[in-house]
Parts: C-alpha cells; structure tokens; sequence
C-alpha cells in the first residue's frame, strides 16, 4: 500500500470506529462490469451499475453526507458475491436496508427475491403476485429501478414471450446472469 491509501483506511477505520460513517462504500470487479456496492449500519442498500461518483451522490442526497469509501464493511458482500459469480452460492444471506427504494418497489421486489435461482417468472406474474394484475409495466419498472440487483434478482423476471425486456445493467449482463444461472 502507498502512504495515501494507509491514510484513508486508517481514516475509513477511525470514522467507523467513532460510528462517523453512514454509508460505506466500495467497488467490486464482477464479471458483468464494475459495480458499486454500499451499506448503511441497517444492510446492503445499494448495488449499482453506475459510476461511482454518480452512486456517491445520490447517497450522500438521499441518505447522508457521510459516505465513505470502507471496503471492510462490505466484506461478506464481497464474498457472498463471489461465491455466487463462482456458481457456490444460490441465495444471497445478507442484510438489505430498503430506503433506496419506493413503497410500489418493495413490495415487486419482494416477490421478485423469492424466485429461485435458476428459474425465471414474467413481469405480468410478479403484477398478478401483487395483486395488480394490469400493472406488469408497472412492476417492470420497478424492477428496472432495483436498488439491489443480483442480490434482488430482477435479471429473473422476463417479458411474457420469453423476452429479456430491460434491466437496468444492460439487456446483455441479464443475459450473462441468466445463462450462468443456467436459466437460459
């Protein structure tokens, strides 16, 4: 390590240490690109495809200013997403803080985080789960706006003529997922 990254967990750790840190954050390299994974004292709150500062932002406007970069709080995160991407891990055990999400969103995407994997259900079934069966648009849009893909895996939930309609890592990484998955 240089003497600027000592500085900075040495600070991460302190600020964690003094309860200072409200959001920690830290990249993670996946094989469908570099996302950004973030944790309040409450859970995982957000895994994104977006840049870092863009993530850091909204974060800080939404949740706190105090954001910072602590990989160390996000290690069984890391790991459970490595298991994952290795085809070990079928169900993610981690802590979810739901904020980053709307009330219409949380309950979609409660269904959506029953689907196993391995198998997939259609936009018009999570509407119908829901009790709202005109809103498969609706309930596509949330899942299009899921604060916590992979670990909610909206990669699962397909159009009704078995189209991977939209997701909001690319049409191509929920294609990834799903043939890792073996779904597809």
């Amino acid at each position: 390590m240089d003497t600027m990254t000592d500085l900075l967990t040495t600070f991460a750790a302190r600020a964690d240490a003094e309860d200072l840190v409200d959001v920690a954050w830290t990249d993670y390299d996946s094989p469908v690109g570099t996302l950004v994974l973030a944790a309040t004292p409450d859970g995982l709150v957000t895994i994104s495809y977006r840049r870092a500062e863009e993530v850091i932002d909204r974060l800080a406007a939404k949740l706190s200013p105090r954001v910072v970069a602590y990989p160390k709080r996000l290690d069984d995160v890391r790991r459970q997403l490595d298991d994952y991407f290795a085809g070990r891990l079928h169900h993610f055990d981690v802590d979810l803080d739901w904020r980053l999400a709307t009330p219409f969103q949380r309950e979609v995407l409660g269904v959506v985080r029953e689907v196993r994997f391995g198998e997939v259900t259609t936009y018009q079934d999570v509407a119908r789960a829901i009790g709202r069966p005109t809103a498969s648009r609706a309930a596509g849009g949330a899942n299009a706006r899921n604060p916590l893909p992979i670990v909610v895996p909206c990669h699962r939930v397909i159009g009704s003529d078995g189209s991977l309609t939209g997701y909001g890592g690319g049409v191509e990484n929920k294609a990834y997922l799903l043939a890792m998955e073996g779904s597809r």
